[in-house]
């Protein structure tokens, strides 16, 4: 069964349309400015609560708590999340080249500022992998590790402090990089991190931290290599350094990677079964604490051990503010991971949970590498990202590859440079498409997927899939140019035979002249229709903007240009859809002294029906559209 529309209504072009349905309000762009900060300076005490419970959300959901129902749960999650960050926090102190104690510090802080600030609510603040591990490659350039080096001495004592120094300065510069990037409301940078991006990123970085753990793992005592080529550096060192593996620290490794693995295999498989995960990491750490204090094995097999860990907390001291310059660079990128992927991770549980969030707010090397297991499985992502997008899978492969080979932080740099580039080469070469209408509809779709729509007779009806801006204007007038057939042979015959007409018109009649010069751009539509163009030649282009999204100076001029070489051959030029933005660009550009302001419609149907109007009988002010 099929059904037919009709739709009778003006012939709108943008004018009328504004005349007819326009807000009145004044478009005047200082006078919008001078609202804008009037109503966002106004000050009041409903105001005032309203910027405290956005600033501070706790004040949001802590009043609307229920004790009785929710209490059980959250605390046996805290109590889970807890007993994690014990082994992992310590364990990611040590890809921060810091005692493993300031690991438990930096888990145990964030977690109450969050509680307080943030606003996810599934989220879990503290150490992470990719971000101990940028932070430790500043340590290491920094505070290089001795070959020989006692931590008993006041020498090993003073190291320690330098270590913490340069360690806590990063942090105190990312979190005022990150106070600055909230008071700018820079939350949207986030953005050009993609999905394949992230997931490249973590991914190639778990190499990094694995290959990082491999001399802690087999007993060595190597220095950390740092910059670029590092992680192939470090695989040399230990290769070259494996005759002297420390057995017994190899043994034990073996043996806490039997244990784990497994452990973690079952929590994943079963996770919907199991009330809480089997807490694996910190079980292991205390077996393994017990055995090596029984069995003396630092002493007996020169094993390396965590040492004495002190009860509280530390007294403060002010980090090396003095090493700022020095760090600035590479905070930066250790900023915008770390924001990147909590945010991420937070999006991640507000989607699933149905909330927003606002983007603007010896045992131990064991549970490193199997920490990063589910970084290492993302490769079987790959095959359905390669079905999906192969734009998006080379991004990942480009990302991954200059992560591994290079470093963790130039690797970002390349990936998301490499990412905004396959954006820029898509929208230089966005597509240009010729529309037909569907019969007996006002429904105009590309000729190349549709082809029981069929062509206007006279008028050549062209989309543009994206943007026309500087970087991509050549390629737009070369693919105007070559479905009008605007070769410059052709625009030189016919203004050559368009001069010889106007010569005989001149020898028959008297031009109409204003100021002096003969006004030939805005002749009547009569005049153009009843030209000596053949049938099947174009004597009208619809250029359908409602896939641009903006249109610069350069975009504007080239439109400009366009008109004049369409006029010169006797062919009118129309568009329809344009936004706002484009209007105003055309506006100013001054396009309108070439092209006809009436020549602007609201949509392709009401350009089409104008343009078929006039053909048929003499101009007048039509009022309909039929379909």
């Amino acid at each position: 069964m099929s059904a037919s529309v009709a739709v009778y209504r003006n012939i709108y072009t943008e004018d009328r349309f504004k005349q007819a349905y326009g807000s009145g309000v004044s478009t005047n762009g200082n006078l919008r400015l001078r609202e804008k900060l009037a109503r966002r300076c106004r000050c009041s005490r409903l105001a005032c609560l309203h910027m405290l419970r956005d600033r501070v959300p706790i004040f949001n959901w802590l009043l609307g708590y229920r004790l009785k129902k929710w209490i059980l749960g959250d605390t046996i999650a805290g109590l889970t999340v807890g007993i994690l960050h014990i082994p992992q926090g310590m364990a990611f102190a040590l890809l921060t080249s810091v005692a493993p104690i300031f690991g438990l510090y930096t888990s145990f802080f964030p977690v109450v500022i969050y509680m307080i600030f943030g606003t996810g609510r599934h989220v879990s603040t503290g150490t992470f992998a990719v971000v101990s591990l940028m932070t430790g490659s500043v340590v290491e350039q920094l505070v290089p590790t001795p070959l020989e080096l006692n931590s008993s001495t006041p020498e090993g004592a003073e190291f320690e402090a330098q270590r913490i120094g340069v360690a806590s300065a990063v942090a105190l510069l990312s979190g005022i990089i990150m106070l600055c990037m909230f008071s700018l409301q820079l939350g949207f940078l986030s953005t050009y991190l993609s999905d394949p991006i992230v997931k490249a990123f973590t991914s190639a970085a778990a190499f990094h931290v694995a290959i990082s753990q491999l001399q802690s793992m087999l007993g060595l005592r190597l220095p950390r290599r740092t910059g670029a080529f590092s992680l192939f550096k470090t695989l040399a060192t230990v290769m070259e350094n494996l005759p002297h593996t420390n057995l017994a620290e190899l043994l034990i490794s073996l043996v806490c990677l039997a244990v784990l693995v497994p452990v973690k295999e079952v929590n994943m498989r079963y996770r919907q079964r199991l009330r809480t995960p089997i807490p694996v990491e910190i079980l292991t750490v205390i077996v393994a604490t017990g055995v090596a204090y029984a069995s003396s094995l630092d002493s007996k097999y020169n094993i390396e051990i965590v040492g004495h860990i002190p009860a509280g907390f530390p007294s403060p001291r002010m980090p090396a503010l003095h090493t700022f310059p020095d760090i600035v660079g590479d905070t930066v990128a250790i900023t915008f991971v770390g924001y990147a992927v909590s945010v991420s991770l937070a999006m991640i549980y507000a989607d699933k949970h149905g909330y927003s969030i606002h983007p603007n707010q010896a045992v131990l090397a064991c549970i490193n590498v199997t920490s990063l297991r589910q970084m290492f499985l993302q490769f079987q992502d790959l095959p359905d990202l390669w079905k999906i997008s192969k734009i998006d899978f080379m991004v990942w492969v480009v990302t991954w590859l200059s992560v591994v080979v290079l470093n963790v932080d130039l690797g970002l740099a390349i990936g998301v440079v490499f990412s905004m580039m396959t954006v820029i080469c898509r929208t230089q070469r966005a597509g240009c498409s010729v529309l037909g209408r569907a019969n007996n509809t006002e429904i105009y779709r590309p000729l190349e997927n549709h082809s029981k729509c069929y062509e206007i007779p006279g008028v050549k009806i062209l989309t543009y899939n994206g943007p026309i801006y500087y970087g991509n204007r050549s390629f737009f007038r070369e693919e105007m140019s070559r479905l009008l057939g605007l070769t410059p042979e052709k625009i030189r015959s016919w203004e050559k035979a368009r001069k010889a007409l106007e010569k005989r018109e001149r020898e028959v009649t008297v031009n109409t002249v204003e100021g002096g010069i003969a006004n030939f751009s805005f002749s009547s539509e009569n005049e153009f229709f009843k030209s000596e163009t053949p049938k099947n030649e174009v004597q009208a282009v619809l250029i359908d903007c409602s896939r641009v999204i903006f249109v610069d100076v350069a975009g504007a001029r080239l439109f400009t240009q366009m008109c004049t070489e369409c006029q010169k051959i006797g062919v009118h030029v129309y568009l329809s859809n344009c936004n706002e933005s484009i209007l105003k660009i055309f506006t100013s550009s001054g396009l309108m002294n070439y092209m006809n302001p009436q020549h602007i419609f609201v949509t392709i149907h009401d350009a089409i029906m104008y343009i078929q109007q006039q053909k048929e009988k003499p101009a007048e002010n039509t009022t309909t559209v039929w379909v």
